[in-house]
């Protein structure tokens, strides 16, 4: 004993000596501290929906300033009593804390706790996350220094508005809304304890990911609140029982990441760093509820397609252990690296057969998935299948809850897409929904992603087409065509339908609701390549992307789903080029206007096509819809008034739907960021419609139907549009009739019949 007791006093004296050299050597070299003397939160620049939803947060912090004074005493003695139960008594340091912490550093190579509130302060704005005991050295006389200048009530504001609290939360008062949806000086006993909980381990005790794990923690800090007198008998019992309310799932955050991320780099480019420090409030033209809806629609789209494609196995294999006490920790460690993609769910797998896989979720809920739910994910649960695809235990998959509460195996899907919807009349972009997870890839699809448009294209070249004599009513052959290297621009081309059908002589307007490429080719080589190229340009396409070669009838140039949209909404208002934006107005942290642009006015100077084109494309594009390859969009939403083009690339690589109603314009894009083929089967029409159709299905819910009134110099003849000059027949009524009609087999035979009948006789 009397050796243990000396060694224990030796190294008492070795830590003694070792603080009293860092206090000789170190201290008049510690750090100015003028930053905690005078704190000023840097407040973050925030984002906000027309209608004032806060959708983002960039900054170095996300937080919300309150002085000591308006943080209740319930919430302080929380902290208090799991941190720094002896805050106001101590100097800034808890001497036998530390030392002990010490001993441990020096005889088992790791460091212990003992922080007070005061050293916390000093290690979050001044020190390194190493734990070396060098660092807690400096940490101490840190504090010291700190406790010198400071008054009690200024060294927990600071913490309690600096400390990191989980959800991209700083500060308990932003902790409190972003957790409970309610401002701080409304907390409960039980709610503080919650909070009070997280700056130990906010990923592990976020009660959100993992409620039972939060719970356990709040309990225990609930017991040392009453053991240090904070809270009486009677509030310990309440708080212990209290049932905690989180904010509900509607109550999350709108996903517009990449809205969010575009505004960003606008206003970075006007204000530089200082945007991220000055509290800016700034509001877009997007509606929130209208967002919500476009997200959705693109991923169920989306998620539908992925139904229909190969199981590529789990995420990962991870080792579990026999003891099933060891199991929670390690699956939360596990599902770390595999968050939570919205409805997409990570699980770690505990047992696997054909007939049922039970696995367990980030929150620690055990899930069975049983028959169609396995359906997905067939072979990687057959006997002999790929070890590479299997799903056994440790397997982390991706199982997604339906409507009725069943689960199923899904995976992250590797198709990406696009939405955009804008007014056609101010070019206020209303929803922007850039790709499936912005966590997965901050590439904007729509306004980065440069694409063949395909298909939907087309009506640009028909445009053009009114301008040199065509009419709706013009009969184009629809028959084979082949052309060599010298009029492509490239190499020999023999081009196709999409059907491989080729079906003759037919209108202007059925060749355009059909997407008949031969029809879209004849035109294209009647005007003249060059003469198109220019023309698109007044759509706000950029010449240079579209090469005046004949495959531009195809959309073999390039164009993003944000300028699809705009170059639609010219045929939407009737002619003129609307240039999108994102922004309505800049405040200050005051709510001081710093910049407000003014809305856009459709007035001749803007006009860049003639009203007669804008109506009858508009009434071409009603066919589409009505007859044509987007026949589902008239009928499904039951209203006439919808307009567009499919579009489907070569080798099916891009599918596209671009259309409007007289009030909304919205574009749709499907495809692999590195192109390959999504599927023999699969097009515009069946991919990308759907999902516009899903959300013009909701925006326009109590719209009234309203068609575009003819202006001066358009006549209806027999049912169909005309400029008045050529209503009599004149301008361009045939082309390509000149090739030879094709053979109908029927007359074929019949005229095989009609020989051997000869010969018979």
């Amino acid at each position: 004993m009397l050796v243990l007791a000396a060694l224990a006093a030796a190294a008492v004296m070795s830590g003694l000596m070792l603080i009293a050299i860092a206090l000789a050597v170190a201290y008049p070299n510690l750090p100015e501290i003028s930053s905690l003397t005078d704190y000023r939160p840097k407040l973050p620049m925030r984002i906000y929906s027309a209608d004032e939803v806060l959708i983002g947060e960039f900054g170095e912090e996300r937080r919300s300033f309150a002085p000591i004074a308006a943080i209740p005493k319930v919430m302080q003695h929380a902290v208090l009593a799991i941190e720094d139960a002896r805050f106001y008594e101590h100097s800034g340091v808890d001497y036998k804390g530390v030392l002990r912490a010490g001993l441990a550093q020096l005889s088992e190579a790791r460091s212990q706790g003992a922080s007070t509130i005061t050293m916390q302060v000093a290690r979050n704005f001044y020190l390194s996350t190493e734990k070396t005991f060098t660092r807690k050295i400096y940490e101490v006389l840190l504090a010291l220094k700190i406790e010198s200048l400071l008054s009690k009530e200024q060294i927990l504001e600071v913490y309690m508005n600096q400390i990191y609290l989980g959800q991209r939360a700083y500060g308990f008062a932003a902790a409190s809304e972003i957790y409970f949806g309610k401002p701080l000086k409304d907390i409960t006993i039980a709610e503080a304890a919650m909070l009070a909980g997280l700056p130990k381990a906010p990923s592990a005790y976020n009660p959100i990911v993992n409620p039972k794990r939060a719970t356990e923690r709040q309990q225990y800090i609930i017991d040392r609140m009453l053991e240090n007198g904070f809270i009486s008998a009677e509030q310990h019992a309440a708080a212990k029982s209290e049932t905690l309310h989180y904010r509900t799932q509607s109550e999350v955050p709108l996903h517009a990441e990449h809205v969010a991320e575009a505004a960003r780099q606008l206003i970075f480019s006007q204000y530089g760093a200082d945007a991220y420090t000055r509290g800016l409030e700034v509001y877009l033209t997007i509606d929130s509820a209208e967002q919500a809806v476009a997200y959705r629609a693109l991923r169920k789209g989306i998620m539908d397609y992925e139904r229909r494609q190969v199981y590529r196995g789990p995420e990962a294999y991870v080792d579990l252990p026999a003891n099933p006490k060891d199991l929670d920790a390690r699956i939360a460690e596990a599902l770390q690296d595999h968050p939570d993609n919205d409805e997409l769910k990570a699980a770690v797998v505990l047992e696997a057969s054909p007939k049922k896989v039970v696995a367990v979720l980030q929150s620690g809920d055990e899930i069975a998935v049983t028959g169609e739910g396995l359906r997905p994910a067939t072979s990687g649960l057959v006997a002999k299948g790929n070890p590479k695809t299997a799903i056994r235990r440790g397997a982390v998959i991706r199982v997604i809850r339906d409507a009725k509460g069943n689960w199923s195996i899904t995976q992250q899907p590797e198709v990406e897409g696009a939405f955009v919807s804008l007014d056609p009349r101010t070019g206020s972009i209303r929803t922007m929904v850039g790709g499936f997870d912005f966590s997965k890839s901050s590439f904007n699809h729509v306004t980065q992603a440069w694409r063949q448009p395909g298909s939907s294209f087309k009506p640009f070249i028909y445009s053009a087409a009114l301008e040199k004599g065509f009419t709706p009513a013009t009969v184009i052959n629809d028959a084979e065509l082949f052309f060599d290297a010298d009029v492509t621009g490239s190499q020999p081309w023999e081009p196709k339908n999409y059907d491989g059908q080729f079906d003759g002589p037919m209108s202007m307007r059925r060749g355009l609701a059909k997407s008949k490429n031969m029809v879209s080719i004849r035109i294209l080589q009647a005007i003249t390549p060059q003469f198109a190229q220019d023309w698109v340009t007044r759509f706000g396409f950029e010449a240079d992307r579209h090469p005046a070669f004949l495959t531009m009838a195809l959309g073999a140039g390039s164009a993003t789903p944000l300028q699809m949209a705009t170059a639609y909404s010219v045929f939407a208002n009737g002619g003129y080029l609307i240039t999108p934006h994102l922004i309505s107005r800049i405040t200050d942290s005051r709510g001081r206007v710093l910049n407000e642009p003014r809305p856009a006015v459709l007035d001749e100077s803007a006009r860049t096509l003639d009203a007669r084109n804008a109506f009858v494309m508009t009434s071409l594009l009603q066919e589409v819809t009505r007859s044509g390859t987007a026949a589902s969009a008239q009928a499904r939403l039951r209203r006439p008034d919808v307009y567009g083009k499919t579009g489907t690339t070569n080798d099916s690589n891009d599918a596209w739907f671009a259309g409007w109603q007289q009030n909304v314009v919205a574009v749709v894009w499907m495809g692999y960021d590195t192109p390959r083929k999504l599927g023999d089967r699969e097009t515009g029409g069946g991919l990308s419609l759907p999902i516009w159709i899903d959300y013009m299905n909701v925006v326009l819910k109590g719209v009234p139907v309203s068609e575009p009134v003819p202006p001066p110099g358009v006549v209806n003849v027999g049912g169909e549009w005309y400029y008045a000059e050529y209503a009599d027949g004149t301008g361009v009524t045939t082309l390509g009739l000149e090739a030879p009609p094709p053979i109908d087999p029927a007359v074929v035979e019949e005229e095989r019949k009609g020989i051997l009948d000869l010969f018979k006789r």
